[in-house]
């Protein structure tokens, strides 16, 4: 019988997908020894690529939709649908990245888009939701998001308040009448790899604030919002999810899937992982390649790389990791933390922009996972 190597990579970010590292892999694989049995698992730690590794781990297909950017500006946005299952990365439609440096403002960015991506999906009728939240812009406690769903949010007059996270200080009450009535049905599975609270030194306004464009002043009144926001909803719920560990998430939008949807808050490679039978798929394998664009030392600390490694070392798999580049000085680490191996995908100093070429990653990775395959067979 062929022996089987499953390879589970993360992309190589700016450079490959998961996708086209476990294609070049492969090639490196067939060329050491034709007999092997390759499966190729794209995986994602719950960032970007995450739509693109269930998608292609499950065989489903990937949708557009124009909505509302963080500033409030059309953008298309994509996510995935597989069998029953819809998967968003909220950066498509609300990230930082969508935003030049000197717009970036969470006192008026919204997640709105991420909620009309929500919307789209329940109306082809999809009820089960993998939402990846890195990469936030927005500092709104989640009511952009909520309000495409039909949540109104009232001020003290009973008038709608506007979008932004310098709006949640004004919100006094809730309308729930028009809520979409697909909601109840609707489970949602969050990667979140975060422990945040909302609020207070470690919450989100002060912790995450700055990076999206707000000065001192400004996080101490984003803060105070949504201190204020979470009062309210523990007095609607008789529950303060505030202090929830990844409640801060995404500029609070964990507290929005907690509070009013019911969401659960999974590590973003478990989430990936699970989505795609990782641990059926892997049973039978004598090694596993994993691998990303940079091993360092947040490699151990829940990046795609260590979760695939939890798993196989819970069937007795060895793993061996390939990277872009590998920090110096963590290869211990990640051998104590149990890989078989750490392999750079490059032997000598080349410029960055030179090795990150598509053709130029993809011949790298081929020569390093055969001489991988090539020893594996000697020590045998």
């Amino acid at each position: 019988m062929p022996t089987k190597i499953i390879i589970a990579s993360d992309s190589f970010k700016g450079s490959l997908s998961g996708r086209e590292v476990g294609e070049a892999a492969a090639r490196g694989i067939q060329a050491a020894d034709s007999e092997k049995d390759v499966e190729i698992i794209p995986v994602a730690d719950g960032g970007e690529g995450t739509v693109e590794a269930i998608v292609s781990g499950l065989g489903g297909e990937i949708v557009s939709a124009t909505v509302c950017g963080p500033l409030g500006d059309p953008v298309i946005a994509q996510y995935g649908l597989c069998g029953d299952t819809a998967v968003i990365e909220m950066a498509s439609a609300s990230s930082l990245t969508l935003i030049p440096k000197e717009k970036r403002n969470p006192w008026i960015t919204s997640s709105y888009g991420t909620g009309q991506l929500i919307y789209d999906a329940l109306k082809r009728g999809y009820r089960n939701f993998l939402i990846g939240i890195g990469g936030s812009a927005t500092n709104d406690a989640g009511t952009g998001m909520l309000s495409a769903l039909g949540f109104r949010f009232l001020d003290c007059e009973g008038e709608t308040v506007g979008r932004g996270g310098g709006e949640t200080g004004r919100i006094s009450s809730i309308d729930f009448s028009n809520v979409m009535p697909e909601l109840k049905e609707a489970r949602f599975t969050i990667a979140c790899d975060v422990c945040n609270p909302l609020t207070g030194p470690e919450g989100s306004s002060m912790v995450f604030g700055p990076q999206k464009g707000a000065n001192k002043d400004m996080v101490a009144g984003l803060d105070e919002n949504l201190s204020s926001f979470a009062r309210i909803c523990a007095q609607i719920f008789h529950k303060d999810y505030s202090s929830v560990p990844g409640a801060g998430a995404a500029g609070g939008l964990g507290f929005a899937f907690l509070s009013f949807l019911g969401g659960k808050l999974q590590p973003g490679i478990d989430m990936v992982l699970d989505a795609v039978g990782f641990d059926n798929r892997i049973d039978g394998a004598s090694l596993i390649i994993t691998g990303e664009g940079k091993i360092d030392r947040q490699t151990c600390m829940g990046k795609a790389p260590y979760g695939v490694l939890q798993r196989g070392k819970a069937k007795g798999i060895p793993v061996v990791a390939i990277g872009g580049s590998v920090e110096k000085y963590v290869e211990t680490a990640l051998m104590d933390a149990g890989f078989r191996a750490v392999y750079p995908i490059t032997t000598h100093s080349i410029p960055l922009e030179e090795a990150m070429r598509p053709e130029v990653a993809t011949s790298n990775i081929e020569r390093t996972v055969r001489r991988i395959i090539e020893k594996t067979a000697r020590n045998d």
